[in-house]
Parts: C-alpha cells; sequence; structure tokens
C-alpha cells in the first residue's frame, strides 16, 4: 500500500461505504457514524427493534474491511469466560500443562449482539477490553488483535430479560447510534433484494493494515483553537453544575458527559473532515456527530425522566446553546 493520504483516505471511506451499501439499503447517516467510529479507533453501540439490518451493517463493514468478525450473542446464561476465553487442562505426553483457550472476543470486528441481554457480571467482561485492548485471565494478560472493534447491538422496545448497561461500560462506547425503520423506498428495495433470484454481495476494499494507518493519519488532521475550545464547552454545558449550563440540563439532567465525550467528539470530527475531502475539521464536523457522541452518556434525573426528556433533547438544547 502506498503513504496513507487525505485524498487516499476520502477514497477509501468512500469505497467502504459503497461496497456496504450495496448489500445495507439506505440508513445513510447511520452507515457514515459507523464508519466513522471505526476509522477513529472508537466502539459502536446500535440500537433498533429486531429486523431492521443492525447484524447485517456490522457483517458487511467487516467484510468490506476485510477484518476477522466475530459474533456474540449476548443472553442471561452467558458466563465472563464464554467471551474473553479460558484456561484448559491439556495432557501431553503423560504431562497436563495449562494452555489459553481464546474467546470470541480475539477478533477485529466483534459483534455483541443484544448486549443488553447478558448479566451485569458477563458485560463487565467487555470493559477490560473495550478500554485497553487486552483482557486478563487467571492472572495473564492477552493482548487483543489490532485494529480492535466491539459494535454492539440492543432492543429499545423489549425491556423484559435485560439488564441495562453500566454507565461505566456505556462511556466506552465513542458513539450510539439510532437505527430507525426504513421509510417506503427503501423498505421496497430491501423487499427486491432480498426476495429476488440474486443477492448483493460485499466486496473487501482495503485491509486491517490501512485502517491502522487511517487511524494514524485521523489524529493528525487540524483542529483549529475555536472548536477545540467548542468542544469543550459543549461537553461542559451537559452538566448541571455549570453556570453556562442550558436550563433544561439544570433542570433534567443528574449528571453529564464524560472528557471521553471531548476525547470522542474530536476524534470523529477529524476522521468527517477527511472523508468528506478536508485537511482540517469544521463546526458541522462537530455539530454531526456531537448526538451520537453525547446521548448515550448524559444520566437523567427523576424529575427529567418523569416529564419523559429524552437525551436527544437535551443534547440538541446543548447545541442550540453552544456557538462555536
Amino acid at each position: 500500500m502506498s503513504e496513507m493520504t487525505p485524498e487516499t483516505f476520502r477514497r477509501t471511506f468512500e469505497a467502504a461505504r459503497g461496497a456496504v451499501g450495496r448489500a445495507v439499503v439506505g440508513n445513510s447517516e447511520v452507515l457514515e457514524q459507523v464508519l466513522v467510529a471505526v476509522f477513529a479507533g472508537g466502539h459502536c453501540l446500535l440500537e433498533g427493534v429486531p429486523g431492521i439490518g443492525k447484524t447485517l451493517l456490522v457483517r458487511s463493514v467487516a467484510v468490506a474491511l476485510d477484518l476477522p468478525f466475530s459474533r456474540i450473542q449476548f443472553t442471561p446464561d452467558l458466563m465472563p469466560a464464554d467471551v474473553v476465553g479460558t484456561d484448559l487442562i491439556v495432557e501431553t505426553e503423560g504431562r497436563s500443562t495449562f494452555e489459553f483457550r481464546p474467546g470470541p472476543i480475539f477478533g477485529n470486528i466483534v459483534l455483541a449482539d443484544e448486549v443488553n441481554r447478558a448479566t451485569p457480571k458477563t458485560q463487565s467482561a467487555l470493559l477490560q477490553a473495550m478500554e485497553e485492548r487486552q483482557v486478563t485471565v487467571s492472572r495473564r494478560t492477552h493482548d487483543l488483535p489490532r485494529p480492535f472493534f466491539v459494535l454492539a447491538t440492543q432492543n429499545p422496545i423489549e425491556m423484559e430479560g435485560t439488564y441495562p448497561l453500566p454507565e461505566a461500560q456505556l462511556d466506552r462506547f465513542l458513539m450510539k447510534v439510532l437505527v430507525t425503520t426504513p421509510p417506503l423506498g427503501d423498505l421496497l428495495k430491501i423487499v427486491d433484494l432480498t426476495t429476488g433470484g440474486s443477492k448483493a454481495a460485499v466486496a473487501p476494499v482495503t485491509d486491517g493494515k490501512t485502517v491502522l494507518a487511517m487511524q494514524d493519519l485521523a489524529r493528525e488532521v487540524v483542529l483549529p483553537p475555536h472548536l477545540r475550545e467548542f468542544v469543550g464547552r459543549l461537553v461542559l454545558a451537559t452538566h448541571p453544575a455549570v453556570a453556562e449550563s442550558p436550563a433544561l440540563v439544570k433542570k433534567a439532567v443528574r449528571y453529564g458527559a464524560s472528557p471521553r465525550a471531548a476525547q470522542g467528539l474530536v476524534l470523529g470530527a477529524k476522521v468527517r473532515a477527511l472523508a468528506h475531502g478536508r485537511a482540517n475539521v469544521s463546526e458541522e464536523d462537530v455539530r454531526k456527530l456531537a448526538p451520537a457522541v453525547l446521548r448515550h452518556r448524559l444520566l437523567l434525573n427523576f424529575e427529567g425522566e418523569a416529564d419523559g426528556v429524552t437525551t436527544d433533547q437535551v443534547a440538541a438544547d446543548v447545541l442550540g446553546s453552544v456557538r462555536a
């Protein structure tokens, strides 16, 4: 591969978008946000009702990027060892030794399907992997392959038998992307695509080495000082104790976004800038990604929940009150 340049980045991003788009109809903004998260080196939580293509989207991204794909179906009886792996006793020439057998977390793109169906004990198995890109089993630490992404899904309407993700785990997702029901035109395209004689095939357009190079290049994108401050003020405005926070935040929010929100927003904006053919971040990049970066990091208080306030409403209010 030639040296990574902004133009190479843009072409590769567009090629990945086009490859996945052959199998995933519509939801162009969802696809862009997922690819932004991946090329920023972050994890992504996809929320939507069953049957709208969340798993297909993740699998298609893995194929387009030519990365080993691993799927974990989260259920209440899933144990941490089923995720990270375990030590097995192996008999060799009359001697017994322990050998580590890696779990499905050892993949480049890991689909954590219906992640909120597992117990908190099993959900916690993802914490070290998502933050440190390694897991510890029997006091030994094992590095995960690079690049490494967790793309998780959850159903927003079926709450029976689910365990809400703790704030510490939610904060490790760079973005929470809402996957909505497709409009009529896209729905008819999906029917045509999936009930005919031929199926759309996703072809690889890049590889893991290129993905890592794109992540490195994204960090070099220029962030103007006024937008750097804008990101900081956006995140601080989600905290009710900050004097400049809007009235809705003071009324409905218990805890605001963490510093990870600022980090994720900057990295995501840099990736989006390159994807749109620019070598510096614009205010539009920050504003477009802010809802996906903030919505899962805001904790509402009792009054906010009782009034039916959503974190998306809070994020929109913050974006409307903070000027670059």
